[in-house]
Formats: structure tokens, sequence, C-alpha cells
């Protein structure tokens, strides 16, 4: 990790990300405690359709910006993306009506749905060695964890100097600090084909759809990225229900709670670099889906234990799935570094971004509309989902799938 980090470029986006991030986590917290503040009775359904919008965002988003901004600048995109996200931040502490939460969030989202897959199609370009590029993506990881752990926590400290809605100002200005961050980093240009036709604007929102299908080793993130949501949705929507209602705990607990989700991330994050070096993306992807299942079906169980006892299974349970979600995801960008062509990255990039959110577009609203038959129930319908999941992935990713598909496949 030291010696990604020596890199001066990577450095700053390094920074970039986590600032940008830290601020993202303030209005996690924010937007759960607003939306509580609007509806009491209804939160967990505003926040099921607040991010059901925010996936539909991230869906339908990112494959057709990744194609409208081809031929554009990397830095430029970036930091347009990042100005939006500021602009929408310092709104949100305004809005008094439910609807406004919705409008906002999707605009905010559009934009997020450029700048990420953008950031993550730099980072194989900035680091060219393979052992760099696993402990960014490592770093990166530990960014999204930092997000998950310190904001909460941050958000936890502010909450007893300043109200809820006063959190959307830090997230304003994480994006600031990115905005400038990136305008200070001398971005790679982009890797293109000279001699590859130009594809029409729709084959080009397809494509990266189309490397995924194609791709052996990239088929079974298609289930695994399911069985992830599955997991985060009922414990990115239902903690807020969990901790004020079900076990009675003040605002803290919901930050706190959330902060030991990302914990179990962050404990992952370090542990993967050594890890993937003696133990195949196969065995730890599938490994992490196994324990997301487990934890999430446990939860069952644990929402019914009340207050501190509860409090202590539902924090172990939610490190576990930081744990599994972190062994699943962070080894993606590997898969996708090594076996698509580096002029179609972009594309992946975006498809895989795309077609992760389209799984929680799936189960956020599962996890916000079925609270009607309770917090158990719900929990055991998302682990059916996450074991469905993980079952498809295994079949999907037989131990001697083959590495690369053929350049045929890559520019079809």
């Amino acid at each position: 990790m030291r010696r990604a980090l020596a890199h001066p470029a990577y450095r700053r986006l390094f920074l970039a990300q986590v600032i940008a991030l830290a601020g993202t986590g303030l209005a996690t917290v924010a937007l759960g405690l607003l939306a509580f503040q609007l509806e009491p009775a209804g939160a967990a359904g505003v926040l099921g359709t607040a991010f059901t919008i925010k996936m539909v965002a991230y869906v339908f988003v990112a494959p057709l910006a990744a194609a409208l901004l081809a031929r554009l600048p990397r830095r430029a995109v970036m930091v347009g993306a990042d100005i939006v996200r500021l602009l929408v931040a310092a709104s949100l502490p305004f809005v008094t009506d439910v609807w406004q939460i919705y409008v906002l969030i999707f605009v905010m989202q559009a934009a997020s749905a450029t700048f990420t897959p953008t950031f993550q199609s730099v980072i194989p370009d900035v680091l060219e060695h393979e052992e760099d590029y696993t402990a960014a993506l490592s770093l990166s990881r530990l960014a999204y964890d930092l997000e998950a752990v310190l904001s909460p926590v941050l958000a936890a400290v502010l909450l007893l100097l300043v109200p809820a809605n006063a959190l959307f100002f830090g997230t304003a200005l994480g994006f600031a600090a990115s905005a400038l961050l990136v305008l200070a980093t001398a971005v790679p240009a982009r890797h293109v084909e000279p001699d590859a036709p130009e594809l029409p604007f729709g084959d080009r929102a397809r494509h990266g759809i189309r490397l995924f299908v194609r791709t052996p080793t990239l088929r079974p993130i298609l289930a695994l990225n399911l069985t992830v949501a599955a997991a985060g949705a009922f414990v990115l929507v239902q903690t807020v229900v969990i901790a004020k209602s079900s076990l009675g705990l003040g605002d803290e607990a919901v930050a706190l709670l959330l902060a030991a989700n990302g914990a179990g991330s962050m404990a992952a994050a370090f542990a993967l670099p050594r890890m993937l070096e003696r133990v195949s993306e196969r065995r730890v992807m599938l490994g992490g889906a196994v324990l997301l299942s487990i934890a999430t079906a446990l939860a069952a169980a644990a929402v019914t234990v009340p207050t501190l006892q509860g409090a202590v299974l539902v924090g172990a349970l939610w490190f576990a799935v930081g744990i599994g979600w972190g062994a699943v995801e962070t080894p993606v960008g590997r898969l996708i570094r090594r076996d698509v062509d580096p002029a179609d990255r972009g594309a992946a990039f975006a498809a895989q971004f795309s077609l992760s959110h389209a799984c929680w577009l799936v189960t956020y609203p599962i996890a916000g509309w079925l609270g009607v038959i309770g917090l158990p129930g719900t929990a055991l319908v998302l682990a059916g989902v996450a074991v469905f999941a993980t079952v498809v992935a295994w079949r999907l990713w037989p131990a001697n799938a083959t590495a690369r598909a053929s350049s045929g496949t890559m520019h079809a």
C-alpha cells in the first residue's frame, strides 16, 4: 500500500476519494434522520424509496454517461460531477417535503454515476504494476470503509453540536475538496485504439454489459453483486428502524451500528492484499458471499433481542456483513484489469457500476417495503435472495474458468 501511495497522482486521487466519501457518509446518516423527521412512521419506506431512486440513477446513467462522455478528458468529467454533487448537497438542508428528497437524490446520484466509473478507469492507468493496483483496490475499499466507520462516528459527535440537517454542509465541503484535488492531478489520457471503428451510441452504451456476459471470470460477478445487495440493503435501510424502534436507542446508536458494518469491511480490506497472493479471487469472493448469506439469516433472530444484548448481536452481525461485503467487492477490479483490454476498461467499470446497482434496485424496495411483515421476515427474505445468488455464482464460476475472453469477444 505504501508503494501505491508513493505515486503522486494516485495519492491525490485517493485523498479526493477519501474526503468525498467522508462527506457522503455524513449525508447517509443525515438522510436517515431527515426521513425519520419528515415521516416518523414511514422512515424505512422513505429511505427505501430514496435508495431505489439512487439505484435508478446508477443503473441508467452510468452506461449512458460512459458512452456520451467517452471522448472527453476524464479530469473534466470528474470535476464537473463533483460540482453538481456539491450544489445538491448544499440544497438538502433546506428540504421540507419528501418529494424534494427524491428529486435531489436522483440528481446527486446521477452525478456519482458519472464520477465513480470514470475514477475507477483512471486508477489502472496510473498504477501499471498489478501489486500496486491490488493495493489500490484495498485502499479504495478502505476509503469506502472510512465512510462507513469514521463518518458515522464523526456524525455522532457533530450531532451533539449541530442539528442533523447541518451534516449536509459537511458533504458539500467534501465534494468541493475532491474537485480541487482532481483538478490538481495529472490524469492520463484515455486508451483509444486508432483503428477501432466508432460504434453507434447505443452499442457503446451496451458494450460493457456484453463484456461481462461473455467473459467467463466476469459472469459470476453478476450474481455476487446480488448477494452483496441483499445483505447490504437490509443493513442500510433497516438500521435506523432497528436502533430507534426495536432497540429503543438514540441517534448515536444508528451511527455506531453502521460503523460496525464499515469496520468489518475495513478488516477485510487490510487482509486481502496478502490473502490474494495465496488464495484465488474465486475462493475469497465465494467465501464472502457465504458469510453475507449466513449473517443476514441470523439477523432475523438478533433483531428480536432487547436493548443492549440486541445491539451487541446486531453490531457483531453487521461487522460480519462488512467482512463479506469487502471480500466480494474488493477483488472485482483485479478481474476487470486482468481480463479486459485497456481500451474497454472504461466501459467495463461503467457496466459493473450499473449492473451491481441494478441489484440494489431490486433489494432496496424489498428491504424498505417489506417492513410490513416485520424485521425478522424481511431479513429471512433477503437472506434467501443472498443464498440463491451465491449458488448461482458458484455454478457460473467453475474452478477452471478461462481467464480471458477472445479478442473478438472483447470488441464485439
